[in-house]
C-alpha cells in the first residue's frame, strides 16, 4: 500500500540531520506495515495529479496556521475534499488534523489558553494515550459528521474520525522526545513561555504510547473500504 505524504511545513534545518524530516519521522513510525511513501512537498506548491495517485494520505505538521494567508492551504483543502468524495484514506497530524476539519467545515482558532508542548495525556474513548504536542491553534468545532475520539481538558477535539475517509489527531506520534527537545531550545525560545518549557522538560523521559498510536493509523490505513 503507497502512502503519499503531503508535506504541509520543514523540521528546523538545524534538527533535521539526526531527527530527519517530517516524511523520515512518519516512515520511521508506520515502519513494519508494508507501507511504502511518496513524499510531495505541498507547502512548496507540490500536489499530487489525483487524489487515486497513492492508495492512502497522509498530511503532516507545519508551523504555519491553516488560517494564514499562506498558498498551501486553500489548495490542500480542495484536495481533501477530493479524496473524501472518492473514499481514499486521509490522515492527519496536527496542522494535518485543523486542515481536514478546516476543509470541512469545522473551526480551527488560535487558542486562547496558550500552548501544548511535550509529552501530554489524552483519553481516547477510554484508553489513555501519552502522545508528544507541539500546538497553540486547534480544532475548536468539530465538523458536522465528523466523531471526537479523543480530549483531554486543554484540547476538546485531540482525535476526530471521519467514518471511514479521515482519521486525524491533534498530537504529534512521530515526534520523539529529543526533537521536542529540540524544538523547545530553538522555535520555542520566547514563543512558548519559559514555565510551560521547563515543565515539558521534565516529562521528556516519560513513556510514550507512540506505537500504539501508529498501530491505530495503520489499521485505519488498512481497512476494507468499498
Amino acid at each position: 500500500m503507497q502512502i503519499g505524504i503531503l508535506q504541509t511545513g520543514l523540521a528546523p534545518e538545524n534538527l533535521a540531520p539526526q531527527s530527519g524530516d517530517y516524511p523520515d519521522m512518519f516512515a520511521r513510525l508506520l515502519d513494519g506495515n508494508g507501507f511504502t511513501f511518496r513524499t510531495y512537498r505541498v507547502v512548496e506548491g507540490q500536489f499530487p495529479a489525483s487524489v487515486t495517485e497513492c492508495d492512502g494520505w497522509l498530511i503532516t505538521g507545519s508551523r504555519h496556521g491553516v488560517f494564514e494567508d499562506h498558498p498551501c492551504p486553500p489548495p490542500l483543502g480542495d484536495f481533501i475534499r477530493r479524496a473524501f468524495a472518492a473514499h481514499v484514506p486521509v490522515v492527519g497530524i496536527c496542522f494535518g488534523h485543523q486542515i481536514v476539519a478546516q476543509a470541512m467545515g469545522g473551526k480551527v482558532e488560535r487558542y486562547a489558553e496558550g500552548w501544548a508542548v511535550g509529552a501530554t495525556d489524552y483519553d481516547f474513548e477510554g484508553e489513555k494515550l501519552t502522545l508528544n504536542a507541539w500546538h497553540r491553534d486547534q480544532v475548536t468545532k468539530a465538523p458536522e459528521g465528523a466523531k471526537t475520539i479523543a480530549s483531554n481538558e486543554f484540547c476538546t477535539h485531540a482525535a476526530l474520525l471521519y467514518d471511514d475517509r479521515a482519521l486525524t489527531v491533534q498530537a504529534h506520534p512521530e515526534f520523539r522526545p529529543e526533537f521536542v527537545d529540540g524544538l523547545m531550545q530553538t522555535r520555542g525560545k520566547g514563543v512558548v513561555p519559559d514555565a510551560l518549557m521547563a515543565e515539558a522538560a521534565g516529562r521528556l523521559d516519560l513513556p510514550l504510547h507512540d506505537k500504539t498510536m501508529a498501530a491505530r493509523i495503520a489499521a485505519f490505513f488498512k481497512a476494507p473500504r468499498a
